[in-house]
C-alpha cells in the first residue's frame, strides 16, 4: 500500500505554520488571562506575571542549543519532539493545581517552544532555493503575525465564556494533528556534525540570555534599580561578553558569531531587531490603552488590535511582487517610515478616538511593517550556506526575541515613569492618557532606528533571493505568493 506524496515544500509548510502558529499565539494568550490566573492563585499585583517570564527565560535557554540539536539528531526529529512536548506541556498547564506546578509546566511549554522557531525555520530553508526565499517569507510572516494579534481575540473568548484552562487546552488538537502530519510527511535532514557539544558556550549563552531577558520583562515592574533585576542584567551581560570572547576562540561554536561577519546578515537583523521592538511595543501598549486607560472588555480589545495583522497579510501580496524589481533596501525604508508615520497619528489619541479610527492605523501600520518584515528576513539569509543555516537561524531567533523583549522593556518602563494614572477631581485616580501617547512616540523612535541602519544594506547582496529560475536561467520578476 502505497503512502500519499506531497511536495515537501507544501508539507514543510503546513507543519511550520500551524506550529508556529500555536508557539507565538501561546505568549499573547496567556497575557489577556493574568487577572484571571491572579485570582485562582491568589497573587495580587505584578506577583502573577511569573507564569509570563518562566516561559521567555526559558525559551531563552534552548534557543542558542536549537540549531545544534538539529543538525546532530536530525531537524525533523527535533522539530516534532519539540512539538508533542509543547503540546503535552500546554495539557498539563490546563491542569495545573497551584501555581508551582503551572510555573514548571510553563517552563517546560518553554523549552519546547525554543527549539520550533529556528530548527522549523532551518527546514524551510533548507527545503526552499534563495530564488524562492521571497515565497518562504510570506509563510513564514503568517504564523509570525498573525499569531500575536489572533491571541488576544481567543484568550479573550475563553477567558470570558469558559475558563483560563482552555487558553492552554486549545494547543492540544493543532499539535497532535501537526505532529501527525509531521511524522508522515516531513524528510529527516541532518548535518555532517563530527564536533563535540559546546558546553562552554551553552552554559554561558543559556544562564546569559536567561538573566538578561529576566531582567528586561521584570525592570518595569520591580524596578531598574532593584537589586533582583540589577544584579539579573548585570551578570547576564558579563556572561554573555564571556560567551563571545569564548565562542570566538572555540573551533566549533554552538553560536557562530562569525556569521555576523556577514553584511547583509547583519544589517538584516539589527533592522529587524528594531522594527520589531517597536512594533510588538505598540502591540503591547494598544491592548494596555484600550483595557486600562479605555475601560473596554478583553475581547473588543483583541477585536480592535486584530486588524494589524490583516494589513500585513495584505501587504504580503504586494510585497512579493515588487521584491525581485526593488528590493529590500528601498522596499524596508518605505514601509518602515510609513509604519511610523501611522505610530505618530497614534500618539494623539484620547479617551473619545473612534475604535475604527485605531483600527484603520493598527492596519495601515501593519502594512507598512510588512515591507520589513519579508524584506529582512528573506535577505538575511541570502548568502547563508545549507551547512550554515541552523545556526543562523538560531542566531536570528535570538535577536529576534530580544527585539521583542526590548520593545516591551522600553514600553513597560516608559508607562511605568510617566504613570498610568493622575489625581481626578477630589482626588480619584483617573486614567493618564499621556503615558500611552509618550509610548506610542518611544515605539516610533526605536523604528525609526531601524530606519537608519537599513540604509547599509545593499541590494546587490540579496541578488540570489531577487531572481527565480525559469527553464535553468535565473530571471529578474515578481515572485508569485504560494498557495497552500
Amino acid at each position: 500500500m502505497h503512502r500519499f506524496r506531497l511536495n515537501p515544500k507544501v508539507s514543510v509548510s503546513i507543519v511550520f505554520v500551524a506550529a508556529l502558529f500555536m508557539s507565538i499565539m501561546d505568549g499573547t494568550i496567556v497575557t489577556v488571562a493574568l487577572p484571571s490566573l491572579g485570582k485562582q492563585f491568589h497573587m495580587a499585583g505584578t506577583s502573577i506575571n511569573i507564569v509570563m517570564v518562566v516561559y521567555i527565560v526559558s525559551l531563552s535557554v534552548i534557543i542558542p542549543v536549537s540549531g545544534w540539536m538539529g543538525d546532530r539528531w536530525g531537524t525533523k526529529q527535533v522539530f516534532l519532539s519539540a512539538l508533542a512536548l509543547f503540546s503535552l506541556a500546554s495539557a498539563l498547564c490546563g491542569l495545573a493545581w497551584n501555581i508551582e506546578t503551572l510555573v514548571a509546566f510553563r517552563a517546560l511549554q518553554g523549552l519546547a517552544g525554543g527549539a520550533l522557531l529556528p530548527v522549523g525555520t532551518a527546514i524551510l530553508y533548507r527545503t526552499f532555493p534563495p530564488s524562492e526565499r521571497i515565497r518562504l517569507s510570506s509563510i513564514l510572516m503568517i504564523p509570525t503575525v498573525l499569531a500575536p494579534a489572533t491571541g488576544p481575540v481567543i484568550g479573550g473568548f475563553f477567558v470570558d465564556q469558559l475558563s483560563w484552562r482552555w487558553i492552554f487546552y486549545v494547543n492540544i488538537p493543532f499539535g497532535i494533528a501537526a505532529t501527525i502530519f509531521g511524522l508522515l510527511y516531513l524528510q529527516e535532514h541532518r548535518q555532517a556534525a563530527d564536533e563535540h557539544f559546546d558546553l562552554p558556550g551553552f552554559v554561558l549563552a543559556g544562564v546569559g540570555l536567561a538573566l538578561t531577558m529576566y531582567a528586561l520583562s521584570e525592570g518595569a515592574s520591580f524596578g531598574w534599580t532593584s537589586p533582583s533585576i540589577l544584579s539579573s542584567a548585570i551578570i547576564g551581560l558579563l556572561l554573555l561578553a564571556a560567551f563571545v570572547i569564548v565562542e570566538l576562540r572555540t573551533p566549533t561554536p554552538m553560536i557562530d558569531l562569525r556569521l555576523f561577519g556577514n553584511h547583509i546578515f547583519r544589517t538584516c537583523t539589527l533592522v529587524g531587531l528594531f522594527g520589531s521592538a517597536g512594533f510588538l511595543g505598540v502591540l503591547f501598549v494598544a491592548p494596555l490603552y484600550l483595557q486600562e486607560g479605555r475601560g473596554i472588555s478583553a475581547l473588543l480589545s483583541g477585536l480592535t488590535t486584530f486588524p494589524e495583522s490583516i494589513g500585513v497579510v495584505a501587504s504580503m501580496q504586494i510585497v512579493s511582487r515588487l521584491y525581485g524589481r526593488i528590493g529590500p533596501r528601498r522596499l524596508t525604508i518605505g514601509g518602515l517610515l510609513w509604519a511610523t508615520g501611522m505610530m505618530v497619528f497614534m500618539c494623539f489619541v484620547d479617551g473619545n478616538t473612534s475604535l475604527w479610527l485605531i483600527r484603520i492605523l493598527l492596519f495601515l501600520m501593519g502594512g507598512g511593517m510588512a515591507y520589513m518584515f519579508l524584506s529582512m528576513q528573506t535577505a538575511a539569509f541570502a548568502t547563508i550556506t545549507p551547512a550554515q543555516m541552523g545556526r543562523a537561524t538560531a542566531v536570528y531567533n535570538v535577536l529576534w526575541q530580544l527585539g521583542s523583549a526590548l520593545g516591551i522593556a522600553v514600553m513597560s518602563t516608559v508607562l511605568s515613569i510617566v504613570g498610568l494614572s493622575r489625581p481626578g477631581m477630589q482626588g480619584i485616580p483617573v486614567p493618564n492618557l499621556s503615558a500611552y501617547r509618550i509610548a506610542f512616540a518611544v515605539a516610533a523612535v526605536l523604528v525609526l532606528i531601524g530606519v537608519s541602519i537599513t540604509h547599509q544594506v545593499r541590494d546587490k547582496d540579496a541578488e540570489a533571493t531577487m531572481r527565480r529560475e525559469i527553464s535553468g536561467q535565473e530571471e529578474l520578476s515578481e515572485v508569485p505568493m504560494p498557495v497552500l
